[in-house]
């Protein structure tokens, strides 16, 4: 195990809690891109299919999630590193081994531009002349430029991204609570809360084999699961969260570029970097759950929704017609309108996705290469980042035209859960065995990370179960 270098950290003061409104963000994003990232595919779909019988798995899959956000963004808030800088950290091997994983997993995520070009296809039936998959792909694309175009402009790419997503957080979490306000669909709210507590009822159709490896999906990509779970360290360290706000943010070109350092500090033994640690550690809790709670409570809203309005009709939301039998949702409450805001709304929610994945995934692979490649940083960060991000829409752009890309995606999931399995290992490793012998003793974990070791034993669960689920065992 590579534990050289660590020591060799200079130490600052921990910066002080700029307040509550101003820190609070990085939670919102994650929010933001769970929701469109999955939330609002797998949960409807199997409710709609299934009724009640699956939906009380929802909050302990959520609620799962949490130990690995805190122990990444521990390690991120006490360093100023990245999380990948950790891993790289352990051993060069394995950190080396993570990337070629994770670049692999990201090879498909265009699939979402194209998925929210649908709901603009069916908003405008545009250009006209084209077919429906031709239209889908047109906005798809327009979609992407239009966002590299404002990551270009932009001051702070972290804060274009982060005002962004809290805008369709919001206006989303507004419309489906309004539609799920109308008297049909409140009158499906004591069943359906009856079904969170448990299955009390048989289920309502025939289970189909097929559906297993979705349902795991679910269960396991509740909020970000595999890779995705990582960007909370990138957002955290643009937003300058504890030790990060001494590393410096990517700009964009209508920003001044700032220095972007690759190592980290460590925080000095000073009673006020202590009383700082302090707020930020309760920040860092408060986040996380603002992100959890927030994504599960639009997916509740959904899949109540889709109990309503979908289960008693036989409608499925599958493939690239997800936003379009989704949009009835909005119907409800607002009729014609509500439809085609809804469509508006959802092209902006699944693109998103692409947004937030491809600026994440270019700051990560960056920030590898100049970790793992000290020559590399002759260039700035800044550079590294936009050659990232210029590979990454080429890309995705290319894989958008795969009309089926399920092996592709089989892939990427099974990738995913490795990851999953692997990173609460690694967390614990470099949180509670590498990282507290150079921390002061107050900013020590200070208990047994119970919680670290329930997540990967029914991560590990669920993994052997979706692979048993992908061979047909």
């Amino acid at each position: 195990m590579n534990i050289t270098d660590l020591h060799q950290l200079k130490r600052r003061p921990v910066p002080a809690f700029p307040g509550w409104w101003a820190a609070l963000g990085p939670g919102v994003v994650w929010m933001a891109l769970a929701q469109g990232s999955g939330e609002l595919i797998w949960w409807p779909y199997m409710v709609a299919k299934y009724g009640l019988t699956f939906i009380w798995l929802l909050a302990p899959a959520c609620l799962l999630q949490y130990p690995l956000n805190l122990e990444i963004g521990r390690y991120t808030m006490l360093t100023g590193e990245s999380i990948f800088h950790g891993f790289i950290r352990l051993h060069r091997g394995f950190g080396i081994f993570l990337w070629l994983l994770m670049s692999v997993s990201f090879l498909w995520f265009g699939a979402f531009a194209s998925a929210g070009g649908t709901a603009m296809a069916e908003l405008t039936h545009w250009p006209e002349g084209w077919s429906q998959r031709g239209q889908s792909l047109f906005w798809g694309y327009a979609s992407i430029a239009v966002f590299v175009s404002a990551i270009l402009a932009s001051g702070v790419v972290y804060t274009l991204i982060e005002r962004f997503m809290k805008l369709v957080a919001l206006v989303t979490v507004i419309g489906l609570l309004s539609a799920c306000m109308q008297t049909e669909v409140l009158a499906s709210l004591p069943g359906f809360m009856r079904g969170l507590l448990g299955p009390s009822e048989a289920i309502p159709r025939p289970w189909e084999a097929a559906d297993a490896s979705k349902l795991l999906t679910a269960i396991t990509f509740a909020g970000l699961g595999g890779f995705w779970i990582l960007f909370y360290s990138y957002w955290l360290r643009d937003k300058g969260a504890g030790m990060a706000g001494l590393i410096g943010r990517i700009t964009g070109l209508g920003g001044a570029e700032e220095a972007v350092h690759s190592d980290g500090f460590l925080p000095d033994e000073d009673q006020q970097s202590a009383a700082n640690w302090s707020i930020w550690r309760k920040f860092l809790s408060a986040d996380i759950m603002v992100g959890i709670l927030g994504n599960l409570f639009t997916t509740l809203m959904t899949c109540l929704l889709a109990y309503a309005l979908l289960f008693p009709k036989g409608l499925l939301p599958r493939e690239y017609e997800l936003a379009v039998v989704q949009s009835q949702f909005f119907a409800v409450s607002w009729g014609e309108f509500g439809r085609l805001l809804f469509l508006v709304i959802a092209a902006a929610f699944l693109t998103d996705t692409w947004l937030a994945t491809a600026d994440a995934v270019s700051r990560i692979q960056a920030d590898i290469v100049m970790t793992l490649f000290p020559a590399s940083r002759r260039l700035p960060a800044r550079r590294w980042y936009y050659i990232f991000l210029a590979l990454l829409t080429a890309i995705t752009s290319f894989t958008m035209l795969l009309d089926a890309p399920g092996p592709l995606i089989l892939t990427s999931a099974l990738i995913g859960f490795v990851g999953t399995i692997i990173f609460p290992v690694a967390l614990y490793i470099l949180n509670h065995k590498l990282l507290p012998p150079h921390l002061p003793e107050w900013a020590r974990p200070k208990r047994r990370p119970w919680l670290l070791g329930l997540s990967f034993l029914v991560y590990l669960v669920l993994a052997v179960l979706y692979l048993k689920s992908s061979l047909g065992y």
